[in-house]
């Protein structure tokens, strides 16, 4: 296991942790290696045991990479039995050098976007435990990446959406379809290029298919898909960047998150 380093000490946890339960549930900061250890358990459950994602370096059931020492690991834990059931982790920008640079340059070439890596930080490995994929876990996970990105004064956000192959592809076409009417709609968005492109033109784009809803919900935010789709072979997807202005983030959630 790696062990968590501590990324911004001015972080107010307190402002993150919230003061009333939520069904029984909790969010917060992992600050101990062995909440980061409930996390990397989780991530190598969902993705490992669930979706056959494999990872060659990961010993003794923990999803474990050379990033997570420099996030910050936003978790939500039952109250009762403090288990981790949801987890996102967050690269600032202060730490993408120590880190290597941000993981999603290691599926694309972000070099369009060179003025923004001052002010975007960078989210990822999000899953939750099946038992909690009801909706509550994810805008618990959200609100805490909001406060993260208003207490760092952080204006972009940069993640990869992952789609499963194991449709042949069918889902990844319906996502790029709706990608291509957002990029034609919003021509001022920085595009990246992946290293190794998913060939979606090669799929029968008539075939019918749902969005994930994390992509959905990421859409529903205001972000924009911002490329074509990266292959993930280790995971077996298709991974779609994606691009958060917190500027046009939609009114509702500013609400919600209590960023206004």
């Amino acid at each position: 296991m790696l062990e968590l380093v501590r990324v911004n000490a001015t972080v107010d946890t307190a402002a993150v942790w919230p003061k009333s339960p939520v069904e029984g549930l909790v969010m917060g900061l992992a600050r101990t290696n062995e909440e980061l250890e409930a996390i990397q358990r989780l991530r190598y459950k969902v993705f490992t045991e669930e979706m056959n994602a494999v990872f060659p370096d990961a010993v003794d059931g923990l999803d474990a990479d050379r990033y997570d020492p420099w996030c910050e690991h936003v978790m939500v834990k039952e109250i009762n039995t403090g288990r981790v059931v949801g987890t996102y982790r967050f690269l600032p920008p202060t730490n993408v050098a120590k880190a290597g640079g941000y993981y999603s340059e290691s599926e694309f070439d972000i070099s369009t976007l060179a003025s923004l890596r001052s002010d975007m930080a960078e989210v990822g490995r999000s899953c939750i435990h099946a038992d909690y994929r009801n909706g509550s876990v994810i805008m618990l996970l959200w609100s805490g990446i909001a406060t993260l990105m208003k207490q760092q004064g952080l204006r972009y956000m940069l993640g990869c959406a992952s789609v499963s192959l194991r449709d042949d592809g069918v889902t990844a076409a319906e996502v790029w379809r709706t990608a291509c009417k957002m990029l034609n709609e919003r021509p001022e968005v920085p595009r990246v290029v992946p290293r190794h492109c998913y060939p979606v033109e090669r799929l029968n784009s008539s075939l019918p298919a749902r969005i994930p809803p994390l992509i959905k919900g990421y859409l529903k935010l205001g972000a924009t898909i911002c490329g074509e789709p990266a292959w993930d072979p280790d995971f077996n997807t298709a991974d779609f960047p994606v691009l958060l202005d917190m500027n046009r983030l939609d009114e509702r959630y500013r609400k919600h998150f209590g960023l206004d």
